[in-house]
């Protein structure tokens, strides 16, 4: 196991933002720790950073114990936290230069994390002159300089416009064909698009712990359809398969399906039986949020 956490609790006076938490990470596995702003995310991976001490319980990174072998659990993790702690005023490779000294790792590293993260074009820039994508990259490439088993990102997609999404996403998932991936976001799509498994925690505790493709064999459909004319829910439920309407809306309406078959030729068949315009439709995977907002609203 590259990361095995056992009853970790964390107070701040009066305040706990950790409550009993317990959960492993396999190797080269992606994991997104999910959560509302406030869970207890940015909590847990500080701890297992060595950056602060659990009040209760006990981690392990790769083997060493967060609170007993710091600087073994320092060598095995690259981490890159919300706020990116950049020198703005370094040229990129001046940059990861400083750190690979302070790394003590040999100057050809550099070469091989600016490769691999894709910053050879900018690499000659100065830190403060790269836009918000680069300027992760750089976050990126400096955690990864002394090659560790574990990645731990704290919100790495924060502030990323959608090109820069792509990337980045892209970057992590070939990362995490060879290293552990522990990331946290409180964006449902990233987990999906990023992940292998999510851990859901809500007011400092764990409340769901699945694989993505074990929600997705399971998942409902929601399909957002608008008509010209209003009609009344309870002609939608007759519906083969709904589960639920909602009309959020004028006259556009919410339809769960508890089938992972495409439905949208049976709503089309509803609106031309009853004469009704289809304005739009759309369809949606709802398994992971509706689990997201069950568990944590």
């Amino acid at each position: 196991m590259s990361i095995e956490v056992k009853n970790i609790s964390k107070l701040y006076k009066d305040q706990k933002a950790l409550n009993d938490v317990s959960f492993k990470v396999n190797d080269a596995e992606i994991l997104g720790f999910l959560g509302p702003n406030g869970a207890g995310k940015s909590t847990m991976m500080k701890i297992l950073t060595t950056y602060i001490r659990a009040s209760e319980g006990d981690a392990k990174v790769n083997g060493f114990d967060v609170a007993k072998d710091k600087k073994n659990v320092q060598k095995s993790v690259g981490y890159l936290p919300e706020h990116n702690p950049l020198y703005t005023d370094l040229y990129v490779r001046e940059y990861l230069n400083f750190n690979a000294n302070v790394y003590g790792v040999p100057k050809n590293r550099i070469d091989d994390v600016i490769e691999l993260t894709g910053l050879s074009p900018e690499a000659h820039k100065k830190i403060g002159q790269l836009s918000k994508g680069y300027r992760q990259r750089v976050g990126l490439a400096n955690a990864l300089l002394h090659n560790p088993d574990v990645l731990i990102l704290d919100e790495p997609t924060t502030g990323l416009d959608p090109n820069q999404l792509v990337d980045i996403r892209n970057l992590i998932r070939n990362i995490g064909k060879e290293k552990t991936v522990f990331l946290s976001t409180h964006i449902m799509q990233e987990v999906e698009a990023m992940c292998d498994r999510v851990i859901i925690i809500n007011k400092g505790e764990v409340v769901a712990d699945k694989y993505l493709k074990d929600l997705r064999e399971g998942q409902e459909q929601v399909i957002i359809v608008e008509f010209d004319y209003r009609v009344e829910d309870t002609f939608l439920l007759r519906l083969p398969k709904v589960s639920a309407v909602k009309n959020p809306d004028g006259f556009i309406y919410e339809i769960t399906f508890s089938t992972k078959e495409d439905m949208r030729s049976h709503v089309f068949d509803f609106a031309h039986d009853n004469e009704l315009k289809i304005l739009q439709l759309n369809q949606k995977n709802a398994s992971l949020e509706s689990l997201f907002r069950e568990l944590t609203s």
